[in-house]
């Protein structure tokens, strides 16, 4: 259905078309089509709408007839705000940023869950925090404007957060050690980011600012990160609560011996690093070299090949470098 054009009403009178009295009969059969959904109760009604989005109930379902507008300015219409279908937020006939306001202010404080993509600065997310003081659910994704600052004022208006998504941002191991003590009924926390080999990188910052903060976790996605067993210990040592575990592309942690079994014995739900990633939302492959889930290696390389005089760069044994495996415009080479 198009929301954006208001439905016909059903004609008044006989309506005389070409040909004689019955020339109506398809606009009659319209009308009563939309005299139909009207009838339904507000209920069911406002059900149907919350499945369209924010972003089209502000921009065009509430424009189509004033029962619809009136039922789309109910505050139980915006317990739940998704922002995620925003399409490109960078081209764009409206301000994406003024909407999920709009719809924050509808929610009268009594906003639950809100995710938003991409356009989340520290500004937003105060006004955010400042309107909800019941959020249980936060769901930030590529928000690379949001500061440490920010991230932690508003953390410290959230009380009540239960669910907190953070993936692809950038946080620092303080930031993320306030928000665990600012909200101490958080059960959920996701902290994802792309996961690689090579370079070999590690870091338990993170690991130990939800070790240090999160004792009440029950379920925690680390998809990606840069932990180490040692980092994962802290974990398991921290949160005795814990049901379901992701560690996929976590290529640090060494699950074997007494690791492995602590984490089968006590995590209902572990997903292994090198588990497969079907079910994972966002492209999980590494932007640089392209990984197999079958193999210890990039395609078309090997343990000789990662070797050198030179530790400042990798040296290929057929001479080649980066741009011979991935081009920018054409994509992979095989």
């Amino acid at each position: 259905m198009d929301y954006t054009r208001s439905p016909p009403r059903t004609p008044r009178g006989g309506g005389g078309g070409e040909g004689g009295g019955g020339g109506g009969g398809g606009e009659e059969e319209v009308g009563i089509v939309y005299g139909k959904w009207v009838e339904l109760p507000e209920d069911v009604m406002a059900s149907i709408l919350k499945r369209v989005g924010a972003i089209d109930i502000l921009a065009n379902v509430e424009r189509v007839c004033k029962t619809w507008r009136n039922i789309c300015k109910e505050p139980s219409m915006w317990k739940s705000i998704d922002m995620r279908d925003s399409g490109d937020i960078w081209d764009m006939d409206y301000d994406i940023v003024k909407i999920c306001r709009r719809a924050v202010d509808r929610s009268s404080g009594a906003l639950l869950h809100i995710s938003i993509e991409y356009f989340g600065t520290d500004d937003l997310l105060l006004y955010i925090a400042d309107r909800s003081t019941q959020l249980k659910s936060l769901r930030l994704v590529f928000c690379q404007n949001i500061s440490d600052e920010g991230l932690i004022a508003a953390a410290a208006k959230m009380p009540s957060l239960e669910e907190l998504d953070l993936s692809y941002c950038s946080f620092s191991k303080a930031a993320l050690e306030k928000i665990g003590h600012c909200c101490p009924l958080l059960r959920s926390f996701k902290l994802n980011t792309t996961g690689y080999r090579y370079p070999c990188i590690e870091c338990d910052e993170e690991a130990i600012a939800v070790a240090e903060s999160m004792p009440g976790l029950r379920h925690l996605q680390m998809f990606g990160n840069k932990l180490t067993n040692q980092g994962l210990q802290a974990i398991l040592d921290a949160c005795p609560s814990l049901e379901s575990l992701d560690l996929r592309r976590c290529f640090n942690v060494i699950l074997e011996g007494k690791m492995e079994r602590r984490c089968s014995e006590h995590i209902k739900d572990l997903r292994r690093p090198f588990d497969l990633t079907d079910d994972y939302p966002f492209d999980s492959r590494d932007p640089n070299i392209f990984w197999s889930d079958e193999e210890d290696y990039p395609y078309r390389f090997s343990d000789i090949d990662f070797m050198s005089d030179d530790d400042n760069y990798y040296e290929f044994s057929d001479g080649s470098n980066f741009t011979e495996v991935y081009d920018i415009e054409d994509g992979w080479l095989f």
